[in-house]
């Protein structure tokens, strides 16, 4: 099981305000989106460089640049959009996958109702994004997709994560890594994270 809990100082202080019940809307947002960045930047590390030379205003200069067709964000909605505004503020010109799933409440089973990735997803490296990893179907189902488009490997980004969805996915999918802000005890009987944040697409934009 491939799993990374980023310690990183300014992130874990990020996301001890955003469990706050006071934090607001927009402060939330932003929160998300700027923990979102600082993950992916961790995450990044070992990425393919290549050699490249460009002309500076003085002299030739040897340089590295990411190899190949670079990223792609698959972000699950709702709540997956704000970590991908978070990472593009970092890498501009990530192509942005989008996966809308629904539980059906009959077979409690992920029902996917609108999906719209590049066309080249399966030829770049592929960052799965839901702020909250709980159950783990929605996870699941969104790494399903990408297996059947041909994506080969992907890693999934989520802020706060459950055990038990954790194991979901690494039995459903051994070969993606897990990055996480911060691993939570456990599931309550209706299914959210202890202690948790409450529900991240609620706090993101104001519903309930």
């Amino acid at each position: 099981m491939a799993v990374t809990v980023v310690d990183h100082p300014l992130v874990q202080h990020k996301l001890s305000i955003l469990r706050e019940r006071t934090t607001t809307v927009r402060e939330f947002r932003a929160l998300c989106a700027e923990i979102s960045m600082l993950m992916a930047y961790d995450a990044m590390r070992s990425l393919p460089l290549e050699d490249a030379v460009v002309e500076t205003p003085v002299a030739s200069a040897q340089v590295r640049r990411l190899a190949g067709k670079k990223l792609a964000l698959v972000a699950i909605l709702r709540a997956g959009l704000v970590m991908a505004d978070g990472i593009l503020a970092l890498v501009p010109g990530a192509r942005v996958g989008h996966v809308g799933l629904y539980r059906d409440e009959a077979t409690l089973q992920p029902v996917r109702y609108f999906v719209k990735l590049p066309s080249d997803v399966h030829e770049r490296e592929v960052f799965v994004l839901d702020p909250m990893l709980a159950t783990g179907g929605s996870a699941v189902a969104a790494l399903d997709l990408l297996r059947e488009r041909g994506v080969q490997a992907a890693r999934l980004l989520c802020i706060l994560g459950a055990p038990e969805g954790v194991e979901r996915v690494a039995a459903a999918h051994p070969e993606v890594e897990i990055i996480l802000a911060g691993l939570d005890e456990r599931l309550d009987e209706r299914g959210f994270i202890v202690p948790g944040l409450g529900d991240a697409g609620d706090r993101l934009y104001g519903t309930r």
